[in-house]
């Protein structure tokens, strides 16, 4: 069988390089994704893996890397949309946008509109990591950049509930060109998530309730389960996953209307 080319970014650490050490050792080619140099490049070393750097705090950067992939790459079988993160104060990138929201949301659907030429012709499966934080979230079209109504887990869990609307609204688009897509949970895994930030939920990975968390490669199963499954028969384009199975998401993430919303917003919001 013919080795499969899969993208995938957060993939320095945590469930991202889990998921890329399997895959690789597999046999299939993986192209690993990471905001640091030094992590990034030491993996793909390991995993003799292409790599490129890319901060989604950037989308100068995210329009790079996609230019990259295209140039570099005649398909790309699966792209993982894996980096994302918690901030803590509200805060503004460089472009203009609420960073949690630009990290988790606005710049995985850069890079994957940029690139839809290539993975509609490969008939890809766009997998995206969400999180059951999505249950926090209130999306508000008209408040995107949270300025009139900010806290760090608001933020976040609207940023993973972007992610599973962002899921639907690209089946319903692009189903019919060859798109398979589904967001999933990871559960809470024992990485570096947070450590960076001055959210409090920082602390939670740094104390003894770090011994009930998941392992990254726990973590990654159900990532790895999308990547090796097929749309239509092991799991359903479009729908949201936890531990391998459909899993109940916040309300809002059923509205096909505020999916639509979103992707225009979204589609604004990044021209560049």
């Amino acid at each position: 069988m013919t080795s499969r080319t899969i993208v995938i970014t957060g993939a320095s650490d945590g469930i991202g390089a889990a998921a890329a050490r399997t895959l690789a050792e597999a046999g299939d080619r993986v192209v690993v994704v990471g905001r640091s140099e030094q992590k990034t490049q030491a993996l793909a070393k390991d995993l003799n893996a292409d790599y490129f750097v890319c901060d989604f705090a950037e989308l100068d950067q995210v329009r790079t890397l996609a230019a990259q992939l295209r140039d570099d790459y005649e398909r790309i079988d699966v792209l993982a949309n894996n980096a994302g993160g918690i901030m803590g104060k509200h805060q503004l990138t460089v472009d203009g946008h609420e960073a949690t929201f630009q990290i988790n949301h606005l710049a995985p659907f850069l890079l994957t509109t940029e690139l839809m030429d290539v993975l509609t012709a490969s008939n890809a499966k766009v997998i995206n990591t969400a999180s059951g934080a999505n249950n926090f979230g209130k999306l508000d079209l008209f408040d995107l950049n949270a300025e009139h109504t900010y806290s760090t887990n608001r933020a976040y869990g609207t940023a993973k509930l972007a992610n599973i609307l962002f899921t639907s609204e690209l089946h319903r688009r692009f189903g019919e060109e060859g798109i398979t897509t589904a967001a999933f949970h990871p559960g809470v895994v024992r990485t570096n998530f947070a450590a960076d930030s001055t959210s409090p939920m920082r602390h939670a990975y740094k104390t003894l309730l770090n011994r009930f968390m998941l392992t990254p490669d726990q973590g990654a199963d159900t990532l790895l389960w999308l990547v090796n499954g097929t749309a239509g028969t092991d799991w359903i384009s479009g729908a949201y996953y936890a531990k391998r199975a459909l899993a109940k998401a916040n309300a809002q993430a059923y509205d096909a209307e505020l999916a639509q919303g979103l992707w225009e917003a979204s589609e604004a919001l990044v021209a560049g």
